[in-house]
């Protein structure tokens, strides 16, 4: 992403901001993992998408009083001596080529700056990106900062910005799907490298050893998310990470995994047989939730209830499943298939967008994901794709990574 896309991100959050307000937002910091030794850091993804700047303990400050709008950028000041073991720290100069921000201040100014702002400046409300996923999760700087806020200057009104951001982020920028679709080039090798190795034998590390060096060849230090490679009985746990077994002949293999690049993610599944021919069990079970996954494809389109997705996709499966002897009623679509699948994506795996999402608009992208497992038949694995809405339809965005069964076979040369 250029300058340009974060300048106008932030435009569009003053254009929120009621008069008087000053908003916050942090990068965060490395978490400590153990003794002296502390966890890669991972930049707020909403700070991330309003600057374009992959550095911990950044601030950035927007102020809204009448007429006058006031972008600040707070930075670490250059030390040669931290940089000696941590890495180069960003000029001023380099930081506003990548925000827009002309306004470049160091942090140790920021709590000073903003007692004046509070004290003289006349703002009288203060918005943070206060996100929590579960009630008892330890707070984070917005967080401490709100607490800390509301006690040093009880007439500033605390208010959230987050659910701004959630509705400027459910809408994809066109620089931001090219950005995913670059990415996807990237997972498709990453998979394929996969498909082509794979054999009775093989361990699980070793198939993520082909995914993850398709990626480093492709300049993608890290991917996504991590990735979810298992074999055999190790497709029935969901968020799998063990990498420890080895697949044997007649074993499905599942992959959940995605690249990023310019910070815009991918998510992806598939499942063929570790042998590369798929047994009669395994692909009536695939044809299931790969004719789900192409009617879905072929009704998604502007003004489709959202909340309808997923519980289209599990009625269509439903009938597939039916056709096989294996329920009755969609009562009994819990005992095989266990998960939705129609979350979005973008700056996270499981973006943040508006809540209620409302209908399907143009710009939205989401995972279409069917999921089948059935333990009696030792099968599980699951078909996701990359939704893309369009003005008169919907595209798959991974369709280039072999899905069908005649695909599969063919990219694993059986």
């Amino acid at each position: 992403m250029d300058a340009a896309f974060h300048i106008n991100n932030r435009k569009n959050l003053l254009d929120f901001l009621p008069d008087g307000s000053v908003a916050v937002l942090f990068s965060g910091a490395a978490p400590h993992q153990s003794a002296d030794a502390y966890y890669p850091f991972f930049a707020s993804r909403n700070f991330l998408y309003c600057t374009g700047v992959d550095f911990e303990k950044y601030i950035l400050v927007l102020k809204k009083s009448g007429c006058r709008r006031q972008e600040i950028l707070y930075i670490l000041p250059k030390d040669p001596h931290h940089e000696r073991w941590n890495g180069r720290r960003f000029s001023p100069e380099e930081v506003t080529a990548l925000s827009g921000i002309r306004d470049i201040r160091y942090v140790d100014h920021f709590e000073n700056d903003f007692f004046s702002d509070v004290n003289f400046g006349g703002y009288t409300s203060l918005w943070l990106d206060m996100y929590k996923h579960k009630p008892d999760q330890q707070p984070d700087d917005a967080h401490r900062f709100a607490r800390a806020m509301q006690e040093r200057y009880p007439w500033l009104r605390v208010e959230n910005l987050l659910p701004q951001l959630r509705r400027q982020r459910t809408i994809k920028a066109p620089c931001e799907i090219e950005a995913m679709k670059k990415a996807m080039t990237i997972t498709r090798e990453g998979i394929l490298a996969m498909m082509r190795t794979s054999r009775p034998g093989m361990y699980e590390y070793e198939y993520k050893a082909e995914y993850d060096y398709a990626l480093l060849k492709n300049g993608v230090l890290t991917p996504a998310f991590p990735p979810i490679i298992s074999a055999g009985e190790n497709n029935f746990c969901i968020h799998y990470y063990s990498y420890t077994g080895q697949a044997q002949d007649g074993d499905m293999i599942l992959n959940d995994v995605g690249a990023w690049w310019d910070n815009e993610v991918n998510d992806v599944s598939r499942g063929w047989p570790c042998n590369g021919k798929f047994s009669r069990e395994q692909a009536a079970l695939y044809t299931a939730a790969y004719n789900t996954s192409q009617y879905m494809f072929g009704i998604i389109k502007p003004g489709m209830p959202m909340e309808t997705v997923d519980e289209t996709a599990h009625r269509f499966c439903c009938e597939e499943l039916k056709k096989l002897g294996l329920l009755s009623s969609y009562d009994e679509i819990g005992r095989y298939m266990w998960h939705n699948g129609a979350h979005h994506i973008g700056y996270d795996v499981h973006d943040i967008v508006e809540i209620p999402v409302g209908p399907t608009r143009p710009g939205m992208v989401f995972c279409v994901d069917i999921g089948i497992y059935v333990e009696d038949w030792g099968i599980g694995f699951r078909l996701e794709d990359d939704c893309l809405v369009t003005e008169g339809g919907c595209v798959n965005l991974s369709a280039a990574i072999p899905r069908s069964i005649d695909e599969i076979e063919s990219a694993m040369g059986k």
